[in-house]
């Protein structure tokens, strides 16, 4: 059974039936589809629904769960988890608003667990197999790989029909990704948990240690951190977060050490053993007398100061993924593919079968959601309307949702300098923005980096604990290619944080102020008198 799945309570059962209904038949095969979408998460789905939408003969075959990681074990799971977290920290932080509480928060985890699950299913029926099926796609539950380059079988899912075989005008694999689980000596043993089984949980582990310090690591430490548990997030980066600026790790830095997680950075993983505890006489908690006693892991890392140990009960893998490329018959079809790098495709996403295509996890090196989405609608024009939309020109932001969450799109300061941009960077500190101050969230910034002498913007950064939300001005200007200067002449009210974009327009406006036009002013205003 899928790890999303379990345990089995009503809400995953509710679950199965939207994503995986176990009593579901295949439909009778079209002689031939306009096309095949192998994949059933993000940018399958919206590719699936986007051609049948316009008219198409759709497949969509999936031989997991609809709606991929997204819906399943990623964003949708995580970020309720989050909103639990979040709400323990602000009911921590309530004297500091004035308001005195009898005691701290007790998190019931359990609770939080069943409200994960129970939003979960109620918003999987966007992604179901009967909803599709309703828009007119032919939904194959089941197990695809090409048998040619003009044609693939499916494996039915047991009681789902039989094997059948499609054949397509055009294909679009959209597989994604898995966990990366690094081979490390005893780490099978332990049983690590990943973003695939972490959400199946029904206890808290007491002690947790998370290897990886990217987006998922320093998220999810910091959840389970505020619910409770005893955290160590191990990373052989100097800092979280590596690929943001240092001015951001800073800060996500601070918030995670104030949340109790013990940071252990710069060190590399050696192995795993089973943490052995002697037994205290008379404790009931170990059965065996007189005898050692194992329970949890020991991971071993390698730092600055030679080994260290870290006692846990689970361990948490969050060090990357994987694209699904094994057993999709890739060969037969023509499509070149490698390990780390997934399904190989040119800039209008085909692959070298001109005739298939991907998108998503499984091909694109920014492995997000509506990275996901844009992709799928590249592929629907190109491969169906002789559309010449390149993935390139896709401007993508992201966002990592700690606290305080870390926004971005374009390129970063580090970026620019290794591509030979010269910039001119504006920062707005949240600290003089009087919403932020108001609300006590000073701890953050704004940052947009333009080309050097104009107000051309390359990027930007916001840190802040709703950078995600207020990035979308920045994303806007530099989709449609607005400059700085034009956030200085947009009204936002007042007070709101989204303000610090006026203020960093009207800096750029400031900058251009070149002397020789400030003598000029000055000279029109004496001859007022």
């Amino acid at each position: 059974m899928h790890p999303a799945l379990l345990p089995d309570t009503p809400e995953n059962r509710r679950l199965a039936e939207w994503v995986a209904p176990p009593d579901w038949k295949n439909p009778v095969p079209a002689r031939k589809y306009h096309l095949v979408v192998l994949g059933g998460g993000t940018a399958g789905l919206i590719c699936a629904i986007g051609a049948a939408g316009l008219g198409a003969r759709v497949a969509l075959v999936e031989s997991g769960l609809l709606g991929g990681d997204c819906l399943n074990v990623g964003c949708v799971p995580s970020k309720a988890l989050l909103r639990s977290a979040r709400g323990v920290a602000s009911v921590r932080g309530a004297p500091d608003v004035g308001i005195d509480l009898p005691g701290p928060p007790v998190p019931d985890f359990p609770r939080v667990m069943q409200r994960l699950r129970a939003l979960r299913a109620s918003i999987a029926p966007h992604d179901s197999a009967s909803r599709y099926q309703g828009l007119g796609v032919d939904v194959f539950l089941g197990r695809g790989r090409f048998l040619s380059p003009r044609e693939l079988v499916v494996d039915p899912q047991p009681g789902a029909g039989p094997q059948v075989r499609l054949s397509f005008h055009r294909a679009v694999i959209a597989t994604g990704g898995r966990p990366h689980i690094p081979n490390l000596p005893g780490l099978a043993a332990a049983k690590p948990l990943t973003n695939e089984t972490v959400f199946s949980l029904e206890t808290l582990p007491p002690r947790l240690a998370v290897m990886g310090a990217g987006p998922v690591g320093c998220e999810l430490a910091q959840a389970l951190a505020r619910l409770g548990s005893r955290v160590t997030l191990v990373a052989n980066h100097s800092q979280v977060l590596p690929r943001e600026p240092s001015d951001a790790a800073r800060l996500v830095e601070a918030s995670l050490r104030r949340d109790g997680i013990d940071l252990r950075l710069g060190v590399v993983p050696l192995r795993v053993e089973p943490a052995r505890i002697d037994p205290l006489p008379g404790n009931p908690t170990w059965p065996t007398a007189g005898a050692a006693a194992i329970r949890g892991h020991t991971l071993i890392v390698a730092g600055g100061a030679g080994e260290e140990r870290i006692d846990c009960d689970q361990i948490l893998i969050a060090a990357g993924r994987v694209p699904n490329v094994e057993g999709l018959g890739l060969e037969e079809a023509g499509v070149a593919s490698e390990l780390h790098r997934g399904v190989l495709v040119d800039d209008f996403l085909r692959t070298a079968n001109r005739r298939i295509y991907a998108a998503g996890d499984v091909c694109s090196p920014q492995r997000f959601t509506h990275a996901a989405d844009a992709m799928a609608r590249i592929v629907i024009r190109n491969a169906l309307f002789w559309g010449r939309q390149r993935f390139s020109r896709l401007v993508i932001p992201w966002c990592t949702y700690t606290s305080p969450e870390v926004a971005g799109v374009g390129l970063t300061a580090e970026a620019a300098r290794r591509a030979g941009v010269a910039i001119d960077t504006y920062r707005h500190e949240l600290s003089q923005t009087d919403r932020a101050v108001l609300d006590g969230a000073t701890e953050g910034y704004f940052e947009v980096h333009v080309r050097r002498g104009t107000d051309q913007i390359v990027g930007g950064t916001v840190v802040g604990e709703h950078a995600g939300e207020w990035l979308t001005p920045l994303t806007t200007a530099l989709t449609t290619g607005r400059g700085l200067r034009t956030l200085s002449g947009v009204i936002t009210p007042y007070p709101t944080v989204s303000a610090a974009w006026g203020r960093l327009g009207d800096a750029c406006n400031r900058a251009r102020l070149t002397p020789s036009v400030a003598r000029l002013l000055r000279g029109w205003l004496r001859l007022w008198g």
